[in-house]
């Protein structure tokens, strides 16, 4: 009987150890803290203007997300990649203006704020057209 006791309740604490390794710590690190939309500003050399990051579940429960920028160019655009490790964030779409660039994103989040840098590139050969840096915070 004890033995039956013993087995069951070490049973339990494997159950609860398994439940504890599959918390929400892991949500964090893939990002889903984040959902949401994200408002700021992009910068440049010389120029500037809004920034909208939203991001949301997208198929098969991965995150997907999109952004809204105004100034010159203004435009809409998908993100065609988007990942998190922890607080950190990469994530590239096509540049709609031109559909021979994309841009390529990196954000580092903290709270209900994020900063970052994005790289406009050829996507023939990778070639840097301009640079600059981004921040936005939750809506």
């Amino acid at each position: 009987m004890v033995k039956h006791l013993l087995v069951a309740g070490l049973a339990v604490m494997t159950l609860a150890a398994g439940a504890a390794a599959q918390s929400p710590s892991d949500a964090k690190s893939s990002g889903e803290q984040y959902i949401g939309t994200w408002s700021g500003r992009w910068d440049s050399s010389g120029s500037g203007g809004g920034f909208e990051l939203t991001i949301e579940k997208g198929q098969d429960n991965a995150l997907a997300g999109r952004v809204s920028v105004t100034g010159e160019p203004t435009y809409k655009a998908t993100l065609k990649k988007l990942s998190f490790d922890g607080a950190k964030m990469t994530g590239a779409y096509d540049f709609t203006p031109d559909e021979r660039a994309e841009v390529l994103l990196s954000a580092t989040f903290e709270g209900n704020t994020a900063k970052g840098t994005w790289s406009l590139r050829s996507k023939a050969d990778g070639t840097e057209a301009a640079a600059g840096t981004w921040n936005v915070t939750r809506k």
